[in-house]
């Protein structure tokens, strides 16, 4: 499952380290706490969409930037689940699968030397034909 807040912490702590700042002078000037700030950052806390703008514009980075990276992000997420839940479901079906060998049955097979003969549906024996 995709978790946004992490995914938003992690592309503010990238951009933070980025341009060599500690926590404390981007809290200080985004105006928020230095433990607010971390746990925003390991994706322990959802910031407001106000405190977002505040800690980019601290970061002098646009905000559309930052969540544009994080919306490439979640769709690299879900691509990689989505295509883990196929191939899941093709190792499901190849597992249940039922093999070749254990449904064929053995079959005897005779070279047709000649055309079968039809016999009629109501043959009258020979012995019981009146001459």
């Amino acid at each position: 499952m995709v978790l946004l807040r992490r995914i938003i912490g992690e592309a503010l702590r990238k951009r933070r380290r980025a341009q060599q700042r500690t926590l404390r002078d981007v809290s200080t000037s985004a105006n928020v706490s230095l433990g607010y700030l971390s746990e925003i950052e390991r994706g322990h806390k959802e910031a407001s969409s106000e405190l977002l703008a505040s800690i980019c514009e601290a970061l002098d980075t646009r905000l559309s930037d930052v969540l544009g990276e994080v919306s490439r992000t979640v769709a690299g997420v879900e691509d990689a689940q989505r295509l883990e839940k196929l191939r899941e479901a093709r190792r499901t079906r190849v597992a249940t699968a039922p093999r070749p060998e254990a449904t064929v049955t053995a079959l005897r097979v005779r070279p047709l030397t000649h055309p079968p003969q039809r016999r009629a549906r109501h043959a009258v024996p020979e012995a019981r034909v009146a001459a």
